[in-house]
């Protein structure tokens, strides 16, 4: 039998990454002897997508989504429905809320997917009823019905590899290698977040983190390595989470030899001189810290649970150990005054980065962000589709908001072209040169409406 998963298109996104949660389902099918079949729609079009599904003549089909996808997600099912005994949803919506996936789907699965998977298809190839399987929810008469709780996987060590195999590496080469002049791939080496952000939603991994042996990531890393791959993206929510950890992955890197440029994700209060050092000594070429804002009081509302100062010594700290640094920040956060946006901006600006990122807030489902604005107006995330045409600045505002839209990208422009001016002809021309610019852009955008 062929049971093929597959996650719709999310967007066009210039980052695209194989959907490393299929990968993981199909080894766990696969080690127990089903035929799987991997269809990623990262390069393919909705037509060519099922049409690629129905030549296997699937028994079983699912469906991973996320936030963003849920209308695409919806669509791909109607069109498969019939094509198949059993169609099954999975991923960050449906396990906040399945109620609309399971007006089309059979049967939604809830949580980390691989054990859950693996017992559905044993238990359909069995005539056994969903109800048997843990961790689902489904609808009898009319009425959603939940099956007892999965647990998370305890032991990570003990799942197999993403079947890298499945996907098609070399169109993910070529869009890298024809961007940004190299290729790359995800690797995740832990499981749940112990922070609660204001705006982040951890519906799958929850708040337990686990972790990977080193021993167990570094045997990953070589595979993506002997696969041609010439970096490795730790798509951890915190690759630093564990300073000791982190080290003994990389001691492992240097004597196995491993050579491979890798990036990841950390937090400012969890990065140092020491450790950012022997990152850079095992193949680390860049880190990105979510800063989120240049105001204290702001990364209070927003939960962060650190200081604009912890990142100032954070982005100090990886400059001095040879690494570049990327940082994200939010502008316009619930709460906010054109004071606390002008100075993100102004901070964002000033630090010693080699990419910055900013983003309008997203009130994403399940978080506190979400309930605070939901009854604002506009269209939240878990309704809403990425537009084809952004426009100049590539975000949305999605809820009634005491900045507008035009306002906040002002903002996000003014920062940008402030950042790049500094790092073009440096701090000290700059600040003859441009202040008064900053000057003009702060009254134009404290006027603005």
């Amino acid at each position: 039998m062929v049971y093929p998963f597959f996650q719709p298109q999310r967007d066009n996104s210039i980052f695209r990454f194989p959907p490393l949660g299929l990968g993981y389902i199909a080894s766990a099918l696969k080690a127990h002897g089903v035929d799987v079949a991997l269809v990623d729609c990262t390069f393919l079009t909705k037509q060519e997508a099922v049409e690629s599904v129905k030549r296997s003549n699937p028994q079983i089909i699912g469906v991973y989504s996320m936030f963003s996808m849920k209308k695409t997600s919806l669509e791909m099912a109607r069109l498969l429905k019939g094509s198949c005994g059993l169609l099954v949803v999975g991923g960050p919506l449906p396990t906040l809320d399945p109620t609309d996936f399971l007006e089309v789907f059979d049967v939604a699965a809830l949580g980390e997917g691989e054990e859950t998977i693996v017992d559905l298809v044993d238990s359909f190839e069995r005539g056994l009823p969903v109800s048997a399987v843990k961790g689902l929810a489904y609808k009898e008469g009319g009425t959603v019905k939940y099956t007892p709780e999965r647990g998370f996987a305890g032991n990570l060590d003990a799942l197999r590899f993403p079947s890298r195999d499945l996907f098609d590496n070399e169109k993910y080469k070529q869009h890298y290698q024809k961007r940004f002049g190299y290729t790359t791939t995800p690797l995740i080496s832990s499981r749940g977040c112990p922070f609660s952000c204001d705006f982040c939603s951890r519906p799958v991994f929850g708040t337990t983190f686990r972790s990977r042996s080193p021993e167990n990531i570094v045997a990953e890393v070589e595979e993506i390595a002997d696969l041609g791959y010439d970096r490795v993206w730790f798509a951890d929510d915190c690759f630093t989470l564990k300073p000791e950890h982190v080290k003994r992955v990389c001691d492992l890197l240097v004597e196995r030899n491993v050579d491979i440029g890798w990036e990841c994700l950390s937090r400012v209060d969890t990065l140092n001189v020491e450790v950012a050092s022997e990152m850079k000594r095992a193949g680390c070429l860049r880190v990105f810290f979510g800063i989120e804002s240049g105001n204290d009081d702001v990364l209070g509302i927003m939960n962060k649970r650190i200081t604009t100062e912890q990142a100032r010594k954070a982005v100090h700290a990886a400059k001095k150990a040879g690494l570049q640094v990327g940082a994200f920040f939010i502008v316009g956060y619930p709460g906010e005054s054109d004071k606390t946006v002008l100075d993100t901006v102004r901070f964002a600006s000033r630090l010693s980065l080699d990419y910055l990122s900013f983003t309008l807030p997203y009130p994403i489902p399940g978080t506190a962000l979400h309930e605070r604005v939901k009854d604002n107006g506009g269209v939240l995330v878990d309704d809403w589709e990425e537009p084809k045409n952004w426009g100049l600045i590539r975000h949305k505002l999605l809820y009634g908001s005491s900045f507008s839209e035009k306002k906040l990208k002002f903002a996000i422009g003014k920062a940008q072209l402030q950042f790049h001016g500094r790092r073009a002809i440096g701090d000290k021309t700059y600040n003859v040169i441009f202040e008064p610019f900053e000057g003009l852009t702060d009254v134009a955008f404290k006027l603005m409406r």
